[in-house]
């Protein structure tokens, strides 16, 4: 069995270097940069709240004096306004799913997104989103998500200039 336990705020930097080694993953690139401490900070406000909207939940690291974290899973519930197929509101969101290079192949991904999605259940959420790299769709697919249109976005920040 593997152990998996919900993160703690004091995971934050190991969650953001998880982090960032999926954003190598995804773009190839994984530039340490100011986000970091912001996404440190939010972590640990996030974890810390009286009803946490952040859930995370982690696969320690197993190798002697190593203090890092293995695999992570991490998310958050949206609260958006009830329509007929989701009458809570609620929606999920998975954005960080990512397992250290030394302990891929032993299942903590799939370990940590269904702890995940059982918090996301546990808070009456009606569908969870993600996007995924080609190489995690099959495990995500596995777990039942399935394509889902969302016809635009926009990101603001070039709006600002």
């Amino acid at each position: 069995m593997i152990p998996i336990r919900a993160a703690r705020p004091d995971d934050a930097a190991e969650l953001v270097r998880l982090r960032r080694l999926m954003f190598h993953a995804m773009h190839g690139t994984d530039e340490p940069g100011p986000w970091e401490a912001s996404a440190e900070e939010a972590v640990r406000r996030q974890l810390s709240e009286p009803e946490p909207v952040l859930g995370a939940f982690v696969v320690d690291g197993d190798e002697p004096g190593d203090s890092r974290l293995a695999a992570c899973a991490v998310g958050r519930v949206e609260e958006r306004l009830p329509a007929p197929a989701h009458p809570t509101g609620r929606f999920g969101f998975v954005f960080n799913v990512c397992t250290d290079p030394r302990y891929r192949g032993r299942g903590f991904a799939r370990a940590t997104t269904e702890a995940l999605l059982d918090w996301f259940a546990a808070r009456d959420v009606t569908r969870v989103d993600l996007h995924a790299t080609e190489d995690a769709e099959h495990l995500y697919r596995s777990l039942g998500f399935a394509e889902h249109s969302i016809p635009l976005s926009l990101d603001l920040s070039r709006r600002r200039a």
